[in-house]
């Protein structure tokens, strides 16, 4: 078998996500340092398994002791260089540099110190002692270090600008100027209050998301996330191009447990990669399909990475409306890049696979389903109303029983008692050690949400786009008004060039920064344009949010694409810009749900009417986009059809009743063409 076919071994898959992934570079350690961290990660996993049951302590407590205990686990398992991650310089204590050892242990005490004096703040915030100024500065500095280590440059520039915004304020230019803080006052607000460090993006990373991708590492222990592969091969494997079409469908079903892009792609193009490349399909798009399909695992109900509850804290409503609002969103997410693989199959002639290669579903589920009853109890318990870290806690309960049983129906009792109590171990310190770099970013980030209230930068921007948005609307509709009739109102238009700027805004961001940490820093800054526009908060939400998906394969930064190409034998950047690609169709989405709101099922004035014609334009647009982009429908374009065909997806993006049947009319003229007139010759599709 060659290179580029052949399956990867574990250390290779291994390999090729900590290449492409900083939070999995994890530094060789001495055996003493091993098992400290393997207990500490144990305990955390356990501590947050008890609370999650049994009741959170104090929200000031539980956070503090979740950061202090990550940060120093951070120091003591990622290098100061990744390229040193298995050498020691210098004076070492345990097998570790000794600096390592101060800045875990600075990073734990100055983080467990709010907590400490939690009850004595009261009486001196606005007027902190010069401990408490000492402390705050020890947080932010070993803050920025640890997130430099564990994610990358990117987002700890992005607080230090924000705190030299704060520091600088009077030297600031025109509508940017503000009184300014000393250090003093920074610390205050970013230490001492709940505005900072402290604020909801660490709670919910310690409330909620930690015991998320607890049961994800849980689920998958317990062999859901191959039950899921298996299935999608069965159930799509034998249609046109059928293994990318696997990827797609097999990515859908593990997005609903795994919200990390990376870890989504490795995952599952370690086996449907090689499998697209046997059957014709290019390494490059191989890697990209695969790519496109595992960003999706963010915005897929019920887990969502970290973004559901990060909403739920921001818009004060249940999660259950949370995950029903994003069902459409990742429904659309999946028909954009599974339709461009379908005509892409089509397009190159390239069929699916035998019969012979093929799983059969009815005995996979036979065989796995036990494997499924953990996620059926979360969605169940979720829909049902219960809290989400009390759901966490009975679906991981019930990944511990099925791993039990699966354990002794395996090697026995005896063998299987052993098998269980290391699996259980070696799963609980994985899913401490996964969110070791989310509750850093959350932690830092919650620095550039302090920053925004204590300046009010959010508002400045606000109030800067949307002027420049409405004289850009202005100038539209005077060049508009040589139509015979009004295609677009001014405050569409408007609406339309604000959402375009937060747009881009959104993926610039993501591309140095993860989802969740650009999440939180776009509703601070972009939420607010988009309020002024009178968009609904969760629609506005859910707008930034998909954005900021995308930039997990957007070049230069497309990480996820990188991991695949790194599978695939593909060249890096080319896989990336293929993944944009497959994602454009997509990108119509958040346009629609912003002007058509019952796309997201939850929103004010919805009904069934105006969900089906929203939902009918959004499927046709991404039809017509996705055929563009392809030059293929039923047989190729002609160059007139590869330009109206994006006319038509842009038209069907208003909800506009003239507008959408432009749109659909020119798609339904080029379709007719198509079925009635065949291939056209080959230098009309030049």
């Amino acid at each position: 078998m060659s290179e580029a076919t052949r399956e990867l071994t574990e250390a290779e898959l291994r390999a090729i996500e900590e290449e492409f992934d900083p939070e999995a570079r994890f530094r060789t350690v001495t055996r003493p340092v091993a098992l400290l961290s393997g207990a500490l990660l144990f305990a955390l996993s356990v501590y947050h398994f008890y609370t999650a049951g049994y009741g959170i302590p104090r929200a000031t407590t539980h956070r503090g002791l979740h950061m202090g205990v990550s940060l120093f686990l951070i120091f003591l398992s990622f290098s100061a260089i990744s390229s040193w991650r298995d050498k020691t310089t210098g004076f070492v204590i345990l097998g570790l540099p000794v600096h390592d050892w101060f800045l875990a242990i600075g990073a734990g005490v100055s983080a467990l110190y709010v907590p400490w004096v939690y009850d004595q703040l009261a009486f001196r915030i606005g007027n902190p002692l010069p401990i408490d100024v000492v402390m705050g500065s020890i947080l932010l500095v070993t803050l920025l270090e640890a997130v430099r280590r564990s994610m990358g440059w990117p987002l700890p520039v992005i607080a230090l600008l924000f705190i030299g915004y704060a520091y600088f304020g009077r030297s600031m230019p025109g509508i940017f100027v503000h009184p300014g803080a000393d250090w003093s006052g920074i610390v205050n607000h970013l230490y001492l209050s709940s505005q900072g460090v402290y604020g909801t993006a660490l709670g919910v990373i310690a409330t909620y998301v930690f015991h998320f991708v607890l049961f994800g590492v849980m689920a998958q222990k317990i062999g859901l996330g191959q039950l899921f592969i298996n299935l999608a091969t069965a159930l799509t494997g034998r249609f046109a191009g059928g293994p990318a079409k696997v990827s797609v469908v097999s990515s859908a079903m593990l997005g609903s447990i795994s919200g990390s892009s990376i870890a989504n792609t490795v995952t599952t193009g370690a086996l449907t990669i090689p499998t697209m490349i046997k059957i014709g399909f290019k390494r490059h798009f191989a890697a990209a399909v695969e790519a496109a399909s595992s960003t999706g695992g963010q915005i897929t109900p019920p887990v969502m990475g970290a973004v559901a509850f990060l909403m739920v804290e921001y818009l004060g409503i249940p999660l259950r409306t949370i995950l029903i609002a994003a069902i459409v969103p990742a429904f659309m997410h999946f028909f954009g890049v599974l339709f461009q693989v379908h005509l892409e199959a089509k397009r190159l002639g390239i069929s699916g696979l035998r019969k012979e290669e093929l799983p059969n579903a009815i005995k996979v589920l036979r065989e796995g389903w036990l494997s499924v009853l953990p996620l059926v109890l979360l969605v169940w318990m979720l829909m049902s109303g219960r809290t989400p870290f009390l759901s966490a806690f009975w679906a991981i309960t019930a990944c511990i029983a099925v791993y039990a049983i699966q354990r002794v129906m395996a090697s026995g009792v005896t063998e299987g008692a052993k098998e269980f109590v290391v699996g259980i171990f070696e799963g609980f310190v994985s899913g401490a050690k996964s969110s070791l770099s989310v509750t850093a970013a959350a932690a830092l980030v919650g620095v550039v949400i302090g920053v925004v209230t204590l300046t009010g930068i959010g508002f400045k921007i606000a109030f800067m786009l949307t002027s420049l948005a409405q004289d850009w609307a202005v100038s539209a509709h005077g060049f508009l008004g040589i139509l015979p009739f009004e295609l677009f109102s001014i405050q569409t238009l408007a609406l339309l060039f604000t959402l375009m700027m937060t747009a881009v805004v959104c993926i610039l961001m993501g591309c140095g920064i993860p989802t969740t940490a650009n999440y939180i820093i776009m509703v601070a800054v972009a939420a607010p344009v988009l309020s002024m526009m009178n968009v609904e908060p969760l629609v506005a939400h859910f707008f930034v949010f998909y954005f900021g998906v995308l930039a997990d394969v957007t070049p230069p930064v497309a990480l996820a694409a990188y991991a695949a190409s790194g599978i695939a034998g593909a060249n890096a950047f080319k896989a990336g810009n293929t993944a944009f690609r497959l994602s454009m169709g997509k990108a119509l989405v958040p346009f629609m749900f912003v002007f058509s709101p019952s796309l997201l099922l939850v929103t004010d004035g919805f009904t069934w009417g105006s969900f089906a014609l929203a939902f009918t334009g959004a499927v046709l647009g991404i039809i017509a986009l996705s055929a563009a982009i392809t030059n293929w429908l039923m047989s190729p374009l002609l160059k007139i059809e590869r330009v109206l065909l994006p006319i038509a997806a842009l038209l069907m993006i208003a909800p506009e009743l003239i507008s959408t049947a432009m749109g659909a009319s020119i798609l339904g003229a080029v379709a007719l063409r198509q079925w009635l007139g065949g291939r056209p010759n080959a230098a009309a599709t030049a």
